[in-house]
């Protein structure tokens, strides 16, 4: 039983809510008097409201995201009608911005605005000292790293055994891209870095070794990357099955950064580089400063010289881009060749600046989360649909690690056009046969590689079941797909599966 519960609705079981552990770990006095309770977007409301009425508390404070406000509406609907005594608190990035528009807004008797680490203990004190705010939505003060107890020691073992495990060395970023939340948050503020390294070596030594770096700009402050890489090269040599993923600023990696990197072995580092596009006119247009030719030459550092796994993203919709400059975009892209490129379709997140272009660009949006983009003056809802197909087909396929020799087939064997151009070709040709994107089983969706190989692009039959199936024994697998069979000599049936100390989609790319 506590007074006061944290809660959150996670988007899978795997994610330990990180702004949870930050707001318990700042409770001061009030720490013994809280409880966090975590669920996820999978459950069912009245389950989830079972647990948190059993727990008879005062003060509920829930975090909202893109990703949970429809089920936490609900959810603190249902809690209203049946205790509305308790006192609801609501926070986190959803609820920050256009705040007064959203149901949940009424439903809760607070809204904190903004990092709440320091603003939610405070108003959990005077709410049980009976003093009422006068205000029901209260912006917090930006906080100073320095003035924040580190939440590392909230994750518990079973967190550190099962879940993915955030940290962070810093908050904000220095950019003022359009589409992203990020670009609100100024100034830069880093973490005391002798305080944050102590925390990392606690984790490290409770059995920890997968850390994943919320920090918009890891690689901002050269100082800093090089210790924080420094402090993680030196534990490798005692624990050399760590994986860190940080996400970089793509066209900023000094000689002294390369230097480190190049020391990690294969599969240690994930780098999530932020490209978004490579149309000068439409980074003009959304705000975005990005050197692209010091990008590329940094991307192909990186695959040539280091065993980093690259993730790169590009976004589908921005403003000035149609299809043919994305394509153009994503063609770069693939010949610096990093093992995943996530395309995304542009979202309208609350309080971004995005906003400015929707007349002139005639940008239209879905009012449903995640707001992701229907149409806008270049792109019809047609195209949008084919590029969210794309996109979905792209990741089971390209991205998986599951065909990382078969997927460069579709554009190499294809002199006709460009990897974009064939890939799309593909997508469409697959569309036209399963009409969906999701719930597709690995087996039949390796045959349908094998039939679009052999019969749209009509390469030799035997070498593509060579290609094909040593992919398809890289996800794990010794069988023999019976399409497979007759083009496959016996000796081929065994291939090469070292072992890679990183998560296991990373992992087959690496391998």
């Amino acid at each position: 039983m506590s007074e006061i519960l944290l809660t959150t609705l996670n988007a899978r079981y795997a994610h330990a809510s990180f702004g949870l552990r930050y707001l318990v770990a700042n409770m001061g006095e009030l720490r013994d008097r809280t409880s966090i309770i975590e669920f996820d977007i999978n459950q069912q409301t009245r389950d989830m409201l079972e647990t948190i009425l059993a727990m008879s508390p005062r003060i509920v404070g829930i975090g909202v995201y893109i990703w949970n406000i429809t089920q936490s509406t609900q959810l603190i609907a249902d809690l209203k009608r049946l205790r509305p005594d308790i006192i609801v608190i609501a926070g986190g990035p959803e609820i920050s911005y256009e705040t007064d528009e959203q149901e949940l807004t009424k439903l809760v008797n607070y809204v904190i605005t903004g990092e709440a680490d320091l603003a939610f203990a405070q108003l959990c004190q005077q709410l049980l000292a009976n003093e009422k705010p006068l205000i029901k939505i209260i912006a917090a003060p930006l906080p100073q790293m320095e003035q924040l107890a580190l939440p590392y020691d909230e994750y518990d073992q079973r967190d550190i055994e099962h879940r993915v495990v955030y940290v962070e060395a810093s908050r904000g970023c220095p950019f003022k891209c359009e589409f992203c939340l990020s670009s609100l948050d100024i100034p830069v503020r880093n973490a005391p870095l002798d305080a944050f390294l102590d925390a990392m070596a606690k984790l490290i030594a409770r059995g920890l070794r997968q850390f994943k770096f919320v920090d918009r700009t890891f690689n901002l402050n050269l100082s800093i990357g090089k210790r924080i890489l420094s402090f993680f090269l030196d534990q490798l040599t005692r624990v050399p099955d760590l994986f860190l993923h940080f996400e970089m600023i793509p066209d900023r990696l000094p000689e002294a950064l390369r230097d480190l990197i190049k020391q990690f072995p294969p599969g240690s580092l994930q780098f999530e580089v932020g490209i978004q596009t490579f149309d000068e006119e439409v980074m003009a247009l959304i705000s975005r400063r990005q050197d692209n030719a010091k990008l590329e030459e940094n991307l192909r550092f990186l695959r040539e010289e280091t065993g980093v796994h690259v993730h790169a993203d590009l976004i589908v919709g921005l403003p000035g881009e149609d299809v043919e400059s994305f394509g153009r975009g994503f063609d770069r892209l693939v010949a610096m060749q990093p093992q995943e490129i996530q395309v995304g379709m542009l979202k309208r997140l609350r309080g971004t600046p995005i906003v400015r272009h929707d007349a002139a660009w005639e940008m239209k949006y879905s009012p449903a989360p995640p707001y992701e983009i229907l149409a806008n003056k270049l792109l019809n809802f047609a195209q949008i649909q084919r590029m969210r197909r794309f996109a979905k087909y792209w990741d089971i396929v390209a991205n998986s690690g599951n065909f990382v020799k078969t997927a460069p087939l579709i554009w190499e064997l294809d002199a006709t056009a460009s990897p974009f151009q064939s890939f799309a070709r593909f997508s469409d040709w697959l569309y036209e046969r399963i009409g969906k994107q999701h719930g597709i089983a690995l087996t039949n969706l390796t045959e349908y590689l094998f039939r679009y190989l052999t019969e749209e692009v009509r390469a030799d039959a035997n070498e593509v079941a060579q290609v094909i199936y040593e992919d398809y024994q890289r996800t794990g697998r010794s069988d023999v797909p019976p399409f497979l069979r007759p083009h496959l000599p016996v000796e081929l049936r065994t291939v090469d599966r070292r072992k890679i100390a990183a998560p296991k989609r990373q992992a087959k790319h690496m391998a």
